[in-house]
C-alpha cells in the first residue's frame, strides 16, 4: 500500500504515518492490558507498576551513562565515516561498561533499602537483584536503539517497537496470571532482555555494516563529547523519573495510595501518545537539527514541524478529552477519581510538545549549559508547584503543576534558542 503523495514527500509526516500504525496497535493492546491490571491489582498495584516503570527509565540512563542522544547525533553525522564510528562506539562501549557495573552494584547490594524506598516495603528486594543482572541488556539495547535513531531507520524502528511491545505484553499477562503483581513487576524487569533479542533479529545485519566489532577497543576519543550528553541525560532521564517516583510517594503519604494510582493511570495514558512524539523526535528532529546551522533554516524547520505535526497531536488530545468518560469506563473501571486530571494533563502535554521541538536544538548542538539549566528549572518548577498545589487541590494539583511548568518552560526555551542564534549571527558578522 502506497502512502499519499503529500505524505511520501514529507519525511516528518512519513515517519509519523508509519509510527501511527504501531501506536494504534499498541494503544488497542494497551487498553486491554491496563483494564486487566486495573481490575486485577487495583489502584495500589497501578501505583507500584508506575514506580517500577520509572525505575527502569532511570536505569536506561545510568546503565549507559546517558550516551543515547550522543550516539544518535554522531551516528547521524558520521554514518558514512567508519573510522569515526569506530572511535564513537569504542568510547560508548567504555561508558556502557562503567555505567552497567555501577548500576548493577547499587541495585544488588542496595536491594533491601531500594525496595523500602520505592515500594514502602522490603518484600520486593528480589526485583532489584533481578534488575542488577539485567542492567547490561538495558545498556546494550539502548546503544543499538541510538544507532537506529541516528540512521533515521524509521521502518525498522517501528517494526522493533511493535514486536517488542507485543512480546513484553504477553510476558506481562503470563506473569500476572501466575504470580499476580509480583509476576507483573518481574515481567517489566525482563522487558529489556526481550527487546534486545528482537533488536538482534531485526537489526542485526544492518548493525554489522556500521559497527565493526573487531575494531572496538579501549578508546576514549569521544569522551568529552559523550560526557556532555551524560550530564544532559542525568537531568532529563534520571531526575525526571526520580521526581515522578518521589511525587507518587508524596501523594501516597499525604492523601492515599488510591490517589497515587489515579495519577499513575493518567500518566500511563499520556505516555502512550507521547511515545508517538518521542519516536518522531529521535528519528527526525534530532538528526535534522544536527545538520542545520542558520537561524533562517532552523525557523523554517520548526514552523514546518509545528504546521504539519502539532495539529495532529492537538486533534488527538481533544478527542481523548471528549471521550474521557468512556476511556475511564473501558480502561480503568472504578477509577472515577482520575476524571478531573484529564484537562490539565492534556493541556500540559500539548505545550510540552511545542517546547520539546525547540529543546532538541540543545541536543543537536550539544548546548549542555542551556539544556541543563532549563531542565533543572523545569524539574524544580514541577516538584515545587506539585507540592504547593497538592495542599489546595489534592492529586489534581500535580497535573495543574504539570501545565503551569510547561508554559514557563516553553517561554524560557524559546528565549534561550533565540539568544543562541543571535549570538551565532553576531559572531559571523564580526568574523
Amino acid at each position: 500500500m502506497k502512502l499519499p503523495k503529500f505524505i511520501s514527500n514529507n519525511l516528518a509526516l512519513k515517519i509519523t504515518s508509519v509510527n501511527a500504525v504501531v501506536i494504534t496497535i499498541r494503544l488497542i493492546v494497551s487498553i486491554f492490558i491496563q483494564r486487566l491490571l486495573a481490575i486485577t491489582v487495583g489502584e495500589a498495584g497501578i501505583a507500584n507498576i508506575g514506580q517500577m516503570r520509572n525505575l527502569l527509565a532511570m536505569l536506561s540512563s545510568t546503565s549507559t551513562l546517558g550516551t543515547f542522544s550522543g550516539v544518535v547525533k554522531y551516528v547521524a553525522e558520521f554514518k558514512e565515516n567508519h573510522s569515526e564510528l569506530s572511535k564513537l562506539f569504542s568510547t560508548a562501549t567504555v561508558f556502557l561498561f562503567v555505567g552497567s557495573l555501577l548500576s548493577s552494584a547499587v541495585l544488588f547490594f542496595g536491594a533491601n533499602f531500594l525496595s523500602l524506598y520505592v515500594f514502602n516495603s522490603n518484600e520486593f528486594f528480589y526485583v532489584f537483584q533481578l534488575l542488577a543482572i539485567i542492567v547490561p541488556f538495558i545498556a546494550f539495547g539502548r546503544l543499538i536503539n541510538g544507532i537506529i535513531s541516528g540512521l533515521s531507520d524509521y521502518k525498522k524502528y517501528a517494526k522493533i517497537e511493535l514486536i517488542s511491545y507485543l512480546l513484553v505484553t504477553a510476558t506481562l499477562v503470563f506473569g500476572l496470571y501466575v504470580y499476580d503483581l509480583k509476576g507483573v513487576l518481574i515481567a517489566i524487569a525482563l522487558a529489556p532482555v526481550i527487546q534486545l533479542i528482537v533488536l538482534g533479529f531485526i537489526f542485526g545485519k544492518t548493525l554489522k555494516k556500521y559497527v565493526r566489532f573487531n575494531t572496538i577497543k579501549y578508546n576514549l576519543s569521544y569522551k568529552n563529547q559523550l560526557l556532555a550528553f551524560t550530564l544532559m541525560s542525568f537531568v532529563s532521564a534520571f531526575l525526571i523519573n526520580f521526581i515522578e517516583l518521589d511525587i507518587r510517594t508524596v501523594v501516597e503519604d499525604e492523601i492515599n495510595i488510591n490517589e497515587a494510582g489515579y495519577w499513575t493511570a493518567i500518566t500511563f495514558i499520556s505516555k502512550n501518545y507521547m511515545v508517538f512524539a518521542t519516536g518522531l523526535f529521535t528519528l527526525y528532529v534530532l538528526p535534522k537539527f544536527s545538520s542545520i546551522h542558520t537561524k533562517s533554516e532552523f525557523t523554517k524547520e520548526v514552523l514546518h514541524i509545528y504546521k504539519s505535526i502539532l495539529p495532529i497531536f492537538g486533534l488527538g488530545m481533544i478527542l481523548v478529552y471528549v471521550l474521557r468518560h468512556y476511556i475511564i469506563q473501558i480502561i480503568y473501571p472504578d477509577f472515577t477519581g482520575m476524571e478531573p486530571l484529564f484537562k490539565w494533563q492534556l493541556l500540559g502535554d500539548f505545550i510540552r510538545l511545542a517546547a520539546l521541538v525547540l529543546t532538541y536544538q540543545f541536543l543537536a548542538k550539544r548546548m549542555v549549559k542551556s539544556f541543563v539549566i532549563t531542565e533543572l528549572i523545569s524539574l524544580a518548577l514541577f516538584y515545587g508547584l506539585s507540592k504547593f498545589f497538592i495542599q489546595s487541590h489534592g492529586t489534581e494539583g500535580v497535573v495543574i503543576a504539570h501545565f503551569v511548568r510547561y508554559i514557563i518552560y516553553l517561554i524560557i526555551v524559546a528565549i534561550v534558542v533565540w539568544m543562541y542564534f543571535n549570538k551565532q549571527d553576531k559572531s559571523k558578522i564580526n568574523a
